[in-house]
C-alpha cells in the first residue's frame, strides 16, 4: 500500500474543540509518515437522527460514508460526556450500518485507533472503553494503545502526543503488513 488513507472522526460541533485538535494533531502525525488524511469533525458529523427505517440520510451522510468506504484505517475521538462518548459520534457511528451490505462492511479489516478526552481520568478511560467496544462491533481492528487524555491536566494534548505517535504508528505498522 503506497499512501494509505486515515480517516479521523469525532469530536463536538465546534471543529476547534480539544478532541477536533487532537484529531487534527493525529492526522499531522499520519501525514509526516506518509498517509493522506481526512478529518470528519463538527459540521462533517453533525447531521440528523440515524434512522433504521431506511429513510434516505442526504448528501452529507452520503460524503461521509464515502470517505469511510476509502479509508484504509480510521481514528475515533470523543469528548466524555458523562462517561461515554458523545451523543454526536454515537449518530454518525449510527450511520455506519448503511455500510452493512458494503463489499467490505463497516470497518472490517481496518485498524482503528481510538482517543477520549474527558475532564477527569474516569470518564476519559470509560469513553476510551466505549470506543473500543464500538470499535469490535464494527468489526474494526482496535490499535493496542488507544489515548485517555485528562483535559483537566496543564498541556495535557501536548503531553499526549507521544502516545498519539505510537497509536499512529501502529495503524500504519498493520496496514503495512496486509
Amino acid at each position: 500500500m503506497s499512501q494509505p488513507h486515515i480517516v479521523a472522526l469525532g469530536g463536538t460541533t465546534r471543529t476547534e474543540s480539544s478532541t477536533g485538535r487532537t484529531l487534527a494533531a493525529a492526522l499531522r502525525i499520519a501525514e509526516g509518515l506518509g498517509a493522506r488524511t481526512t478529518l470528519l469533525t463538527g459540521d462533517a458529523i453533525d447531521f440528523p437522527n440515524y434512522d433504521p427505517a431506511g429513510n434516505a440520510a442526504g448528501d452529507q451522510v452520503d460524503r461521509f460514508l464515502a470517505a469511510l468506504r476509502d479509508a484504509d484505517g480510521i481514528i475515533l475521538g470523543s469528548p466524555g460526556y458523562h462517561g461515554t462518548f458523545s451523543g454526536l459520534v454515537k449518530n454518525a457511528l449510527d450511520h455506519v450500518e448503511l455500510m452493512a451490505n458494503d463489499e467490505r462492511p463497516y470497518f472490517t479489516g481496518m485498524p482503528v485507533g481510538q482517543i477520549a478526552i474527558a475532564a477527569g481520568w474516569q470518564a476519559a478511560v470509560s469513553t476510551l472503553t466505549g470506543l473500543r467496544t464500538i470499535t469490535h462491533a464494527l468489526r474494526g481492528w482496535p490499535t493496542p494503545l488507544g489515548v485517555a487524555i485528562n483535559s483537566i491536566e496543564p498541556d495535557s494534548i501536548a503531553r499526549a502526543e507521544p502516545q498519539i505517535a505510537l497509536m499512529v504508528g501502529q495503524m500504519l505498522d498493520f496496514l503495512s503488513r496486509r
